[in-house]
């Protein structure tokens, strides 16, 4: 029997403190199986509205290792939400089989690095002239619902107005915390020292400074 379809979203870089908790929202909308955050472990539920409680997270210290545990052990292709050359409308469901989809920073969309993790690309179109692009959270919740309609996901039931919420799962806390082995922990710093090594050679400057949106996001 065929594994199921699943589809999972990748957080990094995401510069906007709410931005994450209010992806979470839109990813229990529609049906994602697991977040996988990479950089920083401490994530806001800011914005979730409780929908953090419904979603597995997944911590990683880098893209490499992120990308290894999605094609390796999930059998996910890495789909990159960003308008390139080569990137098909995401209303063509140009889809194969589970998912993991990464979306750009609000401001400079996906880096060199997060691209070069990609297997394909998609982007959204757009039939109005008045911007460039959509909020993270929004081009979010357009792709995993086009996402969700080519899996066959089945509709939430609803009562009323509303679609029915499910009991929430004991043992969640209201924040966010993914944990790690000492391995990924010993990773992570290694990558940090790099990053600083790196932005300090770009700036000229001798402090290191921190590039990831996340460390925005360490409170509720």
């Amino acid at each position: 029997m065929a594994a199921a379809v699943e589809s999972v979203v990748v957080v990094h870089n995401v510069a906007k403190r709410h931005n994450v908790g209010t992806l979470a929202r839109s990813a229990t909308a529609f049906g994602v199986a697991e977040v996988v955050v990479v950089g920083r472990r401490d994530v806001s539920a800011f914005g979730s509205h409780g929908a953090t409680s419904h979603l597995r997270f997944r911590h990683f210290a880098s893209l490499a290792l992120a990308r290894a545990y999605l094609k390796e052990e999930r059998g996910c292709d890495i789909c990159g939400v960003e308008i390139t050359e080569d990137a098909k409308p995401v209303t063509a469901h140009p889809f194969h089989r589970s998912t993991a989809f990464l979306f750009g920073n609000e401001g400079t969309g996906l880096s060199q690095k997060e691209c070069d993790i990609c297997d394909f690309f998609v982007y959204i179109p757009q039939y109005g002239g008045g911007t460039a692009s959509l909020n993270v959270t929004v081009a979010a919740s357009i792709v995993l619902h086009h996402f969700g309609v080519w899996a066959g996901f089945p509709e939430r039931g609803r009562e009323g107005n509303k679609f029915i919420v499910a009991d929430r799962p004991q043992g969640h806390s209201r924040g966010l915390y993914c944990t790690d082995s000492i391995e990924a922990v010993i990773e992570e710093r290694k990558m940090r020292k790099e990053n600083a090594c790196d932005i300090l050679e770009e700036n000229g400057g001798s402090h290191p400074q921190e590039s990831n949106g996340l460390d925005l996001m360490f409170t509720d």
